[in-house]
């Protein structure tokens, strides 16, 4: 894929500095906060959310060697894609409606969407991605960990506290399992990369100090579907899911990345930490 820069407004050299000096600091506390973690594993990846953020400012951040970013809106994705350098992996982490399946899939450099949480979403993606795209679309699947109605995503596979997997039975014959086993038998063109989550936020410091059950009742979830894929016939050695034998994790944002690295997330999502506040939606609409 090109890398070439469009023509593209640049950032002010005071913006990409103080842009520079965020990634930086943000790089080296995720560097830190993995260095904690439980379980031993490869670089987790950085996904700079530039929501309602211009181009230059992800335009400065890639010169700063930063390539996964990440959007909420379809519209916003697709006009920042076509803008910008063709060799950035975007990853799509609104909610995500079947009826932009296609548009998503024209994207020829979208990495993931990691917002799938139904068969429908699931079987639209397969359908509307190009049979000439070179490897699948890496998908994960969202789980409501916390339970609350305004979250989309499939319910949890623990339960308890701290959060435990539950019984084979209940677990084998849940809406996640048959969504992830839809995916894998009935969507060749997409790959099973992972879970992710929104999670509550701990807003009290005496509750961040406490294990995020959040983050614990992903990571049963996790271990629990692994084991049930294995039972249907989809074990870790035949490759048709996860990375390095294993489902990847994406949980954790601005405000509680390093908690989610500590218990063993793969991916975090950084907007606010990188970019700066953002403006409220009606804002950015009104310009």
């Amino acid at each position: 894929m090109s890398s070439a820069v469009p023509t593209v407004v640049r950032a002010t050299p005071e913006r990409a500095e103080e842009l520079k000096e965020a990634l930086a600091e943000i790089r080296q506390r995720v560097e830190a906060a993995s260095a904690k973690a439980a379980t031993p594993r490869t670089s987790p990846v950085l996904v700079a959310v530039s929501k309602y953020k211009p181009a230059s400012d992800i335009l400065a951040c890639y010169d700063d060697g930063q390539r996964d970013f990440g959007e909420n809106y379809v519209q916003e994705l697709v006009d920042k894609a076509a803008q910008l350098p063709q060799d950035i992996r975007w990853h799509f982490i609104g909610t995500l409606q079947s009826n932009k399946a296609k548009i998503l899939a024209s994207i020829p450099n979208l990495y993931a969407i990691q917002t799938v949480s139904s068969t429908k979403g699931a079987s639209a993606l397969n359908k509307a991605l190009p049979a000439s795209r070179p490897t699948p679309l890496n998908v994960l699947l969202q789980v409501n960990t916390s339970g609350e109605d305004a979250k989309s995503g499939v319910p949890p596979l623990s339960a308890g506290s701290p959060p435990t997997a539950l019984p084979d039975a209940e677990v084998d014959g849940s809406e996640l399992v048959q969504l992830a086993r839809h995916v894998l038998a009935e969507c060749p063109r997409l790959r099973l990369q992972g879970l992710m989550t929104i999670g509550s936020l701990q807003e009290s410091l005496a509750a961040q100090e406490k294990p995020n059950e959040d983050f614990a009742r992903l990571v049963a979830t996790r271990d629990a579907l692994q084991a049930a894929l294995a039972r249907a016939g989809f074990p870790p050695e035949s490759g048709a899911w996860g990375e390095d034998g294993r489902l990847l994790l994406s949980m954790g944002m601005s405000s509680d990345f390093e908690a989610a690295l500590a218990a063993g997330s793969d991916i975090v999502r950084v907007g606010t930490g990188i970019f700066g506040a953002r403006p409220k939606k009606e804002e950015v609409k009104s310009h």
